[in-house]
């Protein structure tokens, strides 16, 4: 090789080279697109708190590894509401006054985000409720968007598993005495109902209680064939294990709530057999499931994810499709959710919004029991 050639080389090269770390320069010295999050952190849902970090993550390294947003990394700032009404509408005020943030996700409950939908509403800020299943959530106004199945389509597919798939008839229905907790009861006792099944009892109780022996006795004196929770994880699991103790053999049915690692480390062996409809299952095979899931062991040192995480993943993903399209213009973004199709997403396959309901079409439902400590697709065999 000449020595001109040589040195065109050499030239050639450090120029890349040049233009590479400019590049990664440029991309880390511009400000980051922000996006606020009002969740819990604290109180009694702060473990949930913890798992939407865990899913924004994950999806932030993938996006910020892809080159970001025209060059420019996304990121958030999370404020603790504890879920409570009265802090959402303070954060809401907060984010809506800031003009750095472009797109607010959250709350947690329904209850906490349509205290605080009316503000985002004023001031123009999309507010994206990715764990909002109440029915009226989105009906605050044309800011509001969500990919959360509603209450009004998840309540009764679990309805149809407990009656129809597996044949029971009277049911006792167990739930939390929040507007999440009674909204999801009425939709899933109708649709049962309309199935074919009795309701023989149906007991709410407060997210702090502890002791549900006296609930479960009268219950048993109902003498129902299935008794179906509409739950978190911790009081769900510690229902079952009550159930047992005071002699509750019957089938339990579960709302996808307690769908978690943790449902079945705090139950142990009082969950086995338990049935839960969900809208997501770590061994669907789909490349959209099985990429989050490598992806989220591979950076939480083997951890298992699950529903919460797949929830907050797909939410960042989804925000950022926007951007893409509606640029950092709060109205743009607005406009935007209209626009994207098709977005990869671990719940939905492809996500795409139903712009009547502003929310996404075409949710997915898993049938599963727990089998020897696991979660596992139901085979159609009685427990």
């Amino acid at each position: 090789m000449s020595n001109i050639n040589r040195r065109t080389l050499v030239q050639g090269s450090l120029a890349m080279m040049a233009g590479a770390a400019f590049s990664r320069s440029a991309f880390a010295d511009a400000e980051p697109i922000l996006l606020g999050v009002s969740g819990p952190l604290t109180g009694p849902n702060a473990q949930y708190g913890t798992q939407w970090k865990q899913g924004f993550d994950l999806a932030l390294d993938e996006i910020t590894a892809a080159g970001g947003i025209d060059g420019r990394k996304l990121a958030y700032q999370f404020e603790d509401s504890q879920s409570d009404p009265r802090q959402s509408v303070a954060i809401a005020q907060k984010f809506v006054s800031d003009p750095k943030i472009v797109l607010e996700l959250g709350d947690f409950s329904s209850p906490a985000s349509m205290a605080a939908s009316p503000i985002y509403q004023r001031g123009g800020l999309v507010q994206f409720g990715f764990t909002n299943s109440h029915p009226d959530f989105t009906k605050g106004g044309d800011f509001m968007w969500s990919t959360s199945v509603s209450q009004a389509d998840e309540q009764p597919l679990l309805a149809r598993y407990a009656v129809k798939s597996l044949g029971l008839k009277k049911l006792a229905v167990l739930h939390l005495n929040t507007d999440w907790g009674r909204t999801s009861r009425d939709y899933f006792n109708n649709a049962a109902k309309e199935y074919g099944a009795e309701i023989v009892v149906t007991e709410g109780y407060i997210a702090e209680e502890r002791d549900f022996r006296s609930t479960l006795v009268r219950v048993r004196d109902a003498n129902p064939d299935g008794l179906v929770l509409i739950s978190y994880y911790s009081d769900g699991a510690l229902i079952a294990r009550q159930a047992r103790q005071v002699g509750l053999k019957q089938v339990i049915c579960a709302a996808s709530s307690v769908y978690s690692p943790k449902f079945l480390e705090l139950g142990g062996e009082a969950v086995e057999d338990v049935h839960v409809g969900t809208r997501y299952f770590p061994e669907d095979p789909r490349p959209e499931v099985q990429k989050f899931i490598a992806g989220f062991k591979k950076k939480y040192n083997g951890l298992e994810p699950d529903a919460f995480n797949a929830y907050s993943y797909d939410a960042m993903n989804m925000a950022a499709a926007v951007i893409r399209i509606g640029g950092t213009d709060r109205r743009a973004i607005r406009d935007a959710f209209a626009k994207v199709k098709d977005v990869p997403s671990v719940i939905f396959g492809t996500a795409t919004f139903d712009v009547a309901t502003r929310r996404v079409k075409g949710a997915m439902n898993a049938e599963l029991v727990v089998r020897k400590g696991q979660f596992a697709l139901w085979d159609g065999k009685p427990t």
